[in-house]
């Protein structure tokens, strides 16, 4: 049984039917429909998995997909996406660097463990937002204390002097003092200087909450990091599949603080950091992570392509090659992955793949493999009139970044329709020409048309800036004709 969290985001997953699913990736991502429609199955068969009865719930396996397609049409940012709208543990890895050292199979296993990194990073996220406000309330207290020291009790005697008194906010540097006036009980400090303490001590609060304090200084006690020559040790000398062995090491070592004087902005980063370990159990964050991992996790499996088994010079497969995929093979099946936070099962992980699949195809893959993917997606290459929408409809359009980056330097940027078609035909013109690279081509475009602009708008540049036809063909016409400009430029 899933645990009240786990069961959270699964409910969430209850309330998106595959049609919504869709709906909210055409929000990002122009056309692949057929590509949007299997994720969204696949998604949705999470949550069906989770309502089908016991005794075959653990039998129905992930509807693990291939999508098959040139760079830049969409494969990474709707498997992305997918994760985001969900809250799910998502991890992008490319298959080839399993082969780049020269050996096979390259600790495979490793892209698990960092899915669980990921997974304990976004809980540990979660937990800290619920209890942000305790926190600062916490840090607020804990550096009036170190600014404003509450007074002492002290032995009856003398009258000393009892009035606190601050340093003006905007004194450069300094500590504040407390200087003391009057009688003083033996059992305490007086009621009227306690007062004044706490009148003082509010007027000091509003300072530092409107951060006229942040350059003053203060001391506070802090635990060092490990040295790097440690880190080196540890790391080098862990045997392998062995991740725990740094804090095993580190446990060994004692906890010994040290006294730091900062100044109050950054005292307040360090302290909310130790508030945070304070009030995050992260024995809950870490069981929280393995289920989700578990139940909801999504690897994307880039590349995979690259590691189908070619036919070698001897008429066999490529041995490295197939090596990586046996070694892919059992994490795909289902098995448990050693991690330094526990045991992790794989087995109901979605794993999307994906690949150019320019010179190899998926049947090149070994059948075991094979048949790990069951659903494979076809995407679409990109053309002039997808580079227009994808510059107009996403609620992360190219055109609506860069507006808001004039925008931060008091400056507007406006795109006409004939502008925004100019450089589409541009991009899709360079795209046929040279390697195509997909929607990626329109960043190049976009950044080289708006060089100019940007440098110089700090410096009192045109705050009114028109990309049209015009604009567009004036600066990018000489590089899109020249054949070695363009190889360079765009």
């Amino acid at each position: 049984m899933a645990s009240p969290r786990t069961q959270q985001a699964l409910a969430r997953l209850a309330d998106l039917t595959p049609r919504q699913i869709v709906a909210e990736l055409d929000r990002y991502i122009v056309g692949q429909a057929d590509a949007k429609k299997a994720v969204a199955i696949a998604l949705r068969n999470r949550w069906r998995r989770q309502q089908a009865p016991e005794g075959i719930r653990e039998e129905i396996s992930p509807n693990n997909i291939i999508l098959i397609g040139p760079t830049g049409v969409g494969k990474t940012e709707i498997a992305r996406r997918l994760a985001k709208l969900t809250g799910a543990p998502f991890i992008k890895v490319e298959a080839s660097k399993f082969t780049e050292v020269g050996y096979v199979g390259r600790d495979v296993e490793g892209m698990i463990r960092d899915l669980v990194d990921s997974a304990i990073e976004m809980v540990r996220q979660e937990r800290e937002s619920e209890v942000e406000d305790l926190a600062n309330e916490r840090v607020d207290d804990r550096l009036l204390d170190l600014l404003l020291p509450p007074p002492a009790a002290t032995p009856a005697g003398p009258k000393v002097d009892t009035e606190p008194t601050i340093a003006s906010a905007g004194d450069a540097g300094g500590v504040f003092v407390v200087s003391t006036s009057g009688d003083v009980k033996q059992e305490g400090v007086g009621d009227a200087a306690l007062e004044r303490y706490k009148r003082t001590r509010e007027k000091l609060k509003q300072l530092l909450l409107d951060g006229q304090l942040d350059s003053r200084e203060v001391e506070i006690e802090v635990v060092p990091g490990s040295s790097p020559m440690f880190d080196m040790f540890a790391s080098q000398g862990a045997p392998e599949n062995m991740e725990n062995f740094t804090e095993m090491l580190r446990d060994m070592m004692p906890q010994r603080k040290k006294k730091r004087t900062v100044k109050v902005s950054e005292a307040r980063r360090i302290l909310l950091e130790q508030e945070f370990d304070k009030l995050v159990d992260m024995e809950d964050v870490t069981a929280d992570a393995l289920e989700r991992v578990e139940t909801l996790g999504i690897v994307f499996l880039d590349e995979i392509d690259k590691i189908a088994g070619e036919k070698s010079q001897m008429g066999g497969p490529d041995v490295s090659r197939e090596g990586v995929q046996r070694d892919l093979l059992p994490i795909v099946e289902g098995s448990n992955v050693q991690t330094k936070y526990g045991m992790v099962k794989t087995d109901h992980i979605l794993f999307v793949a994906a690949g150019a699949f320019h010179v190899s195809k998926p049947s090149d893959l070994i059948p075991e493999l094979q048949g790990r993917f069951p659903i494979r997606v076809e995407l679409k290459s990109l053309t002039e009139a997808d580079f227009v929408r994808i510059m107009t409809e996403p609620e992360n359009a190219l055109t609506k970044q860069y507006a808001a980056l004039v925008a931060a330097d008091g400056a507007t940027l406006e795109f006409t329709q004939d502008g925004i078609a100019e450089i589409a035909k541009i991009a899709a013109t360079i795209n046929s020409r040279m390697e195509n690279i997909g929607a990626r081509r329109l960043h190049t475009v976009m950044t080289t048309q708006l060089e100019d602009t940007l440098f110089e708008l700090p410096d009192g540049g045109e705050k009114r800036i028109v990309v049209d036809a015009v604009a567009v063909r004036e600066k990018l016409k000489a590089i899109v004709e020249d054949e070695d400009l363009r190889k360079y430029i765009l």
